[in-house]
């Protein structure tokens, strides 16, 4: 593995503190002061500020820089409809092309991520094991330009995934329905997992934004 330049380095950074919640949305962005922070000079700051745009993760305004950017209902429905959109046609087309070992692959995964909601513990990788589980089952369909389309959309969700699965009504749910999915893909009743991962990705994002009102109306 190839050592990270420093743009990578600061993406990353800047990445994990956006969707940790440190930085949150409408958050400014000051590129002297990350300079700093990282030590670096000014311009991997900008690259790796350049990179979270194209992710959706900051947006620059004109004359006052680059802020976080902050989800509204409206969005959260359009990236939810989309990865719907493309992820059943993903899982789809991988269905039929799966074999047993790329269904073991994705149940140790499942497993793994089972164990670690089930102790409450390493809660920053949650969502990463979610998407994980997910990306394991549409890989057999072999087609790299949609999922890297899919990985752009569940990075700009991932901050609000990470909030619904904090919720243990939300994390029983999310584990019952992985379950079954994957259960419906050995069975190779491709109709039926794409009309349960078509729903579990809808009730996210109606999750989500419940909890996002709540929060609104606690503050």
């Amino acid at each position: 593995m190839q050592p990270k330049t420093r743009t990578q380095y600061v993406a990353d950074a800047i990445r994990d503190k956006i969707l940790r919640g440190e930085i949150k949305g409408g958050d400014p962005l000051r590129q002297d002061a990350l300079a700093k922070e990282f030590d670096v000079s000014r311009i991997p700051v900008r690259e790796a500020l350049l990179t979270l745009e194209s992710e959706g993760l900051l947006e620059f305004h004109a004359h006052k820089g680059a802020f976080a950017t902050e989800l509204s209902t409206d969005k959260i429905r359009e990236l939810f409809e989309l990865r719907v959109l493309l992820e059943c046609h993903m899982l789809a087309h991988a269905i039929p092309l799966m074999s047993d070992a790329d269904l073991d692959a994705a149940e140790a995964i499942l497993q793994e991520y089972e164990t670690i909601l089930n102790t409450g513990s390493r809660v920053d990788h949650w969502s990463n094991y979610n998407f994980a589980f997910h990306k394991a089952l549409y890989t057999p369909a072999n087609r790299p330009e949609t999922m890297q389309l899919i990985t752009q959309l569940n990075t700009q969700s991932d901050r609000y995934i990470r909030i619904q699965l904090l919720h243990t009504a939300g994390v029983a749910k999310a584990e019952a329905e992985h379950r079954e999915l994957l259960v419906l893909c050995r069975e190779r009743n491709t109709e039926a997992a794409c009309a349960l991962l078509k729903r579990h990705i809808e009730v996210s994002a109606e999750d989500i934004i419940g909890l996002l009102d709540q929060q609104k109306q606690g503050k």
